[in-house]
C-alpha cells in the first residue's frame, strides 16, 4: 500500500530499535498505554507485526524511514479496524490522513466495514475518522468507536 509520500509495508527484524524508540515515546504513548521497554517493544513486533496474519504494518518514508505503523487487520466477521501511530517528529504531515484514505482504498472488497477506535481524548483521530466519513457508534470499554461502511 502507497500514498503520495509513505509506503506500508511488512515488519522486519531490523525494525526493532525504531519501534522500540516510537514505543517508549511517552508522548506517543500518551493515549495508548505506558511507554513500551525494548522487551514490550520486541514482543509486540512478534505478536502483532511478525506474525500471520499481522495485525500491524511497517510505514516508511521515500528515503526509506521508519515513521511508525498502521493498524490494519480483519475485526469480527465484517469489519476490519484501521489506525495510525506515527513518531512525534511525523505529525502535522498530514500522514494520518494519508494513510486513512489508502487503508480505505485498500479496504473495498475485503470488507465491508471499517472501525476506527481511540480514546474519547484522542481528538485527532476522532476528527480523522469524522473527516474520512466514519459515523460515531458509541463507547466501548472506554473507547470511543468510529464505524464507516463501503
Amino acid at each position: 500500500m502507497k500514498t503520495r509520500q509513505l509506503t506500508v509495508r511488512p515488519f522486519r527484524e531490523d525494525d526493532l530499535e525504531a519501534l522500540f524508540q516510537l514505543l517508549s515515546d511517552p508522548e506517543v504513548m500518551r493515549y495508548l498505554e505506558p511507554p513500551f521497554s525494548r522487551e514490550q517493544a520486541a514482543d509486540f513486533l512478534h505478536s502483532a507485526g511478525i506474525c500471520d496474519p499481522p495485525l500491524i504494518y511497517a510505514v516508511e518514508d521515500a528515503a526509506g524511514e521508519f515513521v511508525g505503523y498502521v493498524i490494519y487487520h480483519p475485526y469480527g466477521r465484517d469489519a476490519y479496524e484501521i489506525g495510525w501511530v506515527l513518531a512525534r517528529e511525523q505529525w502535522h504531515k498530514g500522514y494520518a490522513q494519508q494513510l486513512t484514505q489508502a487503508m480505505i482504498r485498500d479496504a473495498k472488497g475485503k470488507t465491508s466495514r471499517l472501525i476506527i477506535e481511540c480514546l474519547p481524548e484522542q481528538t485527532a483521530t476522532s476528527h480523522l475518522a469524522l473527516k474520512n466519513g466514519f459515523t460515531f457508534q458509541g463507547n466501548c470499554d472506554g473507547c470511543d468507536v468510529y464505524s464507516k461502511k463501503l
